[in-house]
């Protein structure tokens, strides 16, 4: 592939500011409520704040220093600056090419530069399936930060590329919490009345893609039904995270404003976690029951989820393919299953869950494992060409971010991506939910719709809107 003249790539890193300023200060009380305070402040028109493992939270923002990969070429921008190269149809390689010149630009110790990003889900296509169907818009995006603040439960960390983004941040965090919030208005009536929009389509297209399976077509494909949400009165993404935060127990979370997109997501499972020591991991989810308030309701729903034929066999699926994508980026013989069919809480709902880990070989990086394990096998199906091609059929219009990957990494080579799943997306003026099942040979359309209906319940009963005049059913 063409990655653009090297000295392309190493003019942007080198136009690129250091993070020069740092500053410890005082853990807050509530990480996630200061996260998402810093990111109400606009302090930039592109931020993201991102839940790591072990309960830390990032926030990063400041626009002027950015990445966009499209099917056919890639921009960067850097202190008032655009570079444009080909990309010959392989986005990734010439994203990981700009990215390896910010780490000889800028180092690797203690983790170099971060950079926080999504990659859509019309990605797949032109790594699995028909790179006609990916249509023009972006397929990357990533941002490396001018300020970035680290919550974590002892302290807070706040970098910056000079004193000016330091002090804005560092008075930010000084300020008195805010009132709390006005209560939730929306009404359990109106809620289930959202979920329940364009189920009857939705079934029927789970009817077709049995019959594709019954056809030998495919093994499994994870077919999704989009939500639209009404544009009066517009949702605050930033309350919707913080109610959504509460209720759910995500592995990742995420609010962003970034790019093309807007998003407040809960995400169940890792795309791939990548440190910079070259272990691989993967977690991918799949198999699904209701979760409520009752303790003896969940479990029994989760006896019977482990004993259910249909998702036990969906469950098992995904974990064969997921070791074959691992064995080809890994070191021969490293691949292993660490953890087989637990059931997770995840939300309104439980899930089975295996983890995969191994070690990256020396010739490949976290971007080549991006490549083979992205889009996550729970969001597509198996095999995943087959299954991309289903959804081309089967689903309506494109997905967008919906199924892709929000993630942060480091100069360093860690990389850590969050599956796009439980989110509220936007997009203009736009703005929407989606779920999905995995539909396989035993699925009947009742319980998929169903299960569609649990996955939105992680979202759509904390949404919360510009306005505090009561919603009704």
């Amino acid at each position: 592939m063409s990655n653009g003249p090297r000295n392309t790539w190493d003019s942007w890193a080198g136009s690129v500011p250091p993070l020069a300023s740092a500053s410890t200060l005082e853990a807050g009380h509530d990480a996630a409520a200061t996260a998402t305070r810093l990111a109400r402040a606009g302090l930039a028109d592109q931020y993201m704040v991102y839940e790591a493992e072990g309960g830390i939270w990032h926030f990063a923002a400041g626009s002027a220093v950015s990445l966009t990969a499209y099917a056919a070429t890639i921009t960067a921008r850097a202190g008032g600056q655009t570079w444009t190269s080909h990309t010959d149809g392989e986005p990734l390689t010439a994203f990981a090419a700009a990215l390896n010149a910010l780490s000889a630009a800028h180092g690797t110790h203690t983790g170099g530069r971060h950079f926080y990003g999504w990659a859509a889900f019309e990605l797949a296509h032109l790594l699995h399936a028909d790179p006609g169907a990916t249509g023009d818009g972006p397929l990357l995006h990533a941002l490396i930060p001018s300020v970035e603040v680290t919550l974590t439960g002892d302290r807070t960390v706040v970098r910056a590329v000079d004193e000016a983004w330091l002090r804005k941040a560092a008075d930010l965090l000084a300020e008195p919490a805010p009132r709390q919030p006005p209560p939730d208005r929306t009404t359990p009536e109106a809620t289930e009345r959202v979920i329940a929009a364009g189920t009857a389509a939705y079934g029927s297209a789970v009817s077709r893609t049995v019959e594709d399976i019954h056809a030998g077509l495919l093994e499994k494909a994870v077919v999704s039904r989009k939500v639209p949400l009404p544009a009066e009165p517009p949702v605050d993404f930033s309350a919707t995270y913080l109610a959504g935060r509460r209720a759910n127990t995500p592995a990742r979370s995420y609010l962003l404003d970034l790019g093309r997109y807007r998003a407040a997501g809960f995400s169940p499972e890792t795309v791939l976690e990548v440190g910079e020591n070259g272990r691989l991991s993967t977690q991918p989810l799949a198999g699904t029951r209701a979760r409520g308030t009752d303790p003896a309701e969940n479990e029994r729903l989760r006896a019977e989820l482990l004993t259910d034929p249909k998702e036990i066999h969906e469950h098992a699926v995904s974990v064969r393919l997921a070791w074959s994508e691992m064995a080809a980026v890994c070191e021969h013989g490293s691949v292993a299953v660490e953890e087989f069919m637990t059931v997770r809480p995840r939300g309104s709902v439980q899930h089975l869950a295996s983890r995969l880990t191994g070690r990256l070989r020396p010739d490949a990086g976290p971007w080549d494992a991006f490549a083979s394990l992205f889009p996550a096998i729970t969001a597509t199906g198996v095999s995943k060409r087959s299954a991309l091609q289903a959804l081309a059929r089967h689903e309506e219009g494109p997905r967008g971010l919906y199924g892709g990957a929000v993630f942060r990494g480091s100069t360093g080579g860690a990389l850590d991506a969050a599956l796009v799943l439980r989110t509220l997306i936007g997009e203009g003026d736009e703005t929407w939910l989606r779920a999905g099942a995995g539909v396989t040979a035993q699925s009947s359309p009742e319980r998929e719709v169903e299960e569609t209906c649990e996955k939105l319940r992680s979202v759509a009963p904390h949404l919360r809107y510009a306005t505090d005049r009561p919603r009704s059913a």
